[in-house]
């Protein structure tokens, strides 16, 4: 499939890019989506959760009371978990959230999102470009030139740009990303992708294989 490429000007030049259709045009496996989704948003969680039970309590472990002829429940120490300031019963636990998923699953749901975004025509290729100096200025202009400045995007470009990291950085709602770690969220999350000729170039390595 050929598409426009566009400079940092907003304007459409004379070349053209291919998006291959086994990238960009495939049929879009909604499941493959959920499941690297799920994956991504599991392994954002830190996992650092924890609770107290009883053997972390500071107190006693003597037995409160005799274990019969009293009339009342048997109980044990003072941690018991039904005594204020007692330990918690099955309390979280520090663990990782991280979920596998099959190489091949997660490829296929990248084809998926970026098939979705190309089809709702909210993907822009522009030429390869970098700041002279990091300025917020420049890149809001670049933003305003492709009409997406007040939309939620996503640039896809080289990390060798850092300018252009830096100047994205205090830009509300924009985002820059490598093509080596664009992820299915990402793309998803994103009303506009803009990818740089180079990106093209990665991603189509990466997935064509």
């Amino acid at each position: 499939m050929k598409v426009d490429v566009y400079n940092i000007k907003g304007e459409k030049t004379s070349k053209k890019i291919d998006l291959p259709k086994e990238v960009f045009g495939i049929e879009p496996n909604d499941h493959a989506i959920y499941l690297d989704v799920k994956r991504i948003m599991a392994s954002m969680r830190q996992g650092t959760h924890k609770a107290k039970e009883r053997a972390d309590i500071t107190g006693s472990t003597k037995k409160l009371r005799k274990q019969k002829g009293t009339g009342a429940a048997r109980v044990g120490s003072i941690k018991n978990p039904i005594f204020r300031g007692g330990g918690r019963v099955f309390g979280p636990r520090p663990r990782n959230y991280d979920i596998k998923l099959n190489k091949k699953v997660k490829e296929l749901a990248r084809k998926s999102a970026l098939s979705y975004k190309l089809a709702e025509k909210k993907v822009i290729v522009v030429e390869d470009f970098n700041f002279e100096d990091p300025k917020t200025k420049e890149y809001i202009l670049f933003l305003n030139n492709l009409k997406i400045d007040n939309k939620k995007s996503l640039v896809i470009t080289s990390i060798e740009n850092i300018n252009v990291y830096l100047s994205a950085r205090n830009v509300p709602d924009a985002y820059i990303c490598p093509p080596e770690n664009v992820n299915t969220y990402e793309i998803l999350n994103n009303d506009s992708i803009v990818l740089t000729e180079s990106a093209v170039e990665v991603i189509n390595k990466i997935l064509l294989n």
